[in-house]
């Protein structure tokens, strides 16, 4: 089914439970909200956190939406999206995404980058956040490196807040003991909740509202089901509303009852 035939079926002015929102369109739950204000003062304290959630809990949406509220021109925000690069890929990132050329040997490459990160804080006056995803996969010698970056000026200042966003496995791993002097440096650990019933049949609805949908089009049972089956994370509840949607429009429904979302999940879950 098309998008154009879901959109006019439902009256939608936009498809419900996409991903490209804006910060202030997302839906404001009790965790989302939690780990939005702890990431704001661990950027605000130029300190190192870890940010930790299953698959499709919210974490990385959280963390780019406390970092889209910043000011551009008092932070300089770092992206890492794939750790796969290795610790010279680590430095490199830095030193481009700060305006430099990264050097070809890596004993000069890490004086470079601390060199850019000291003269973007103590120079231009704007602080370096480094947000590093999928940080779960990050190799050992990387994580070794991040806390020795976060060292670079013997604890007398902090030149850049950094978070590490993973899988639970990330928290599992910091706390053995080759890591112990990494842990010590974190200032901020959260691990997102799920969301609860309740939350959930807000999130379905706040999208549902900014497809231009006010009344309910979601049954009780239906949004129960949903939360079941998704177990209150926001990618699995997307997944699954979408799904109910078209089951609901293939039968010529106007609400999505629970023999739609009943649909939904025996499609996804069968994949």
């Amino acid at each position: 089914m098309s998008i154009e035939i879901l959109q006019t079926h439902y009256g939608f002015t936009r498809m419900p439970f996409g991903r490209d929102l804006a910060p202030n369109m997302l839906c404001p739950t009790g965790g989302h909200q939690e780990a939005t204000a702890r990431i704001g003062w661990c950027i605000n304290q130029s300190a190192l956190g870890v940010i930790t959630g299953e698959v499709g809990s919210g974490k990385t949406v959280a963390t780019r939406a406390a970092a889209g509220t910043l000011d551009a021109s008092r932070h300089t925000t770092i992206y890492l999206g794939n750790p796969a690069v290795g610790t010279r890929g680590l430095y490199s990132t830095i030193v481009t995404a700060l305006g430099g050329v990264p050097r070809f040997h890596k004993a000069s490459l890490i004086p470079q980058a601390v060199s850019l990160l000291t003269a973007e804080k103590t120079e231009r006056g704007k602080q370096v956040v480094l947000l590093v995803d999928e940080a779960h996969l990050l190799e050992n010698s990387q994580l070794e490196e991040l806390r020795l970056l976060t060292n670079a000026d013997m604890d007398s200042r902090t030149l850049f807040a950094c978070l590490l966003i993973g899988q639970p496995t990330l928290r599992q791993r910091i706390k053995l003991g080759q890591f112990a002097a990494l842990e010590q440096r974190i200032a901020l650990r959260f691990a997102m909740p799920p969301m609860t019933g309740t939350e959930t049949g807000t999130y379905i609805a706040h999208h549902l509202n900014l497809a231009g949908r006010t009344d309910t089009l979601f049954s009780d049972d239906a949004t129960a089901l949903i939360h079941q089956v998704s177990r209150g994370l926001p990618r699995a509840v997307n997944n699954l509303a979408i799904q109910a949607l078209i089951s609901a429009a293939a039968e010529q429904k106007s609400i999505v009852d629970e023999s739609s979302a009943r649909a939904a999940a025996t499609e996804i879950t069968s994949d």
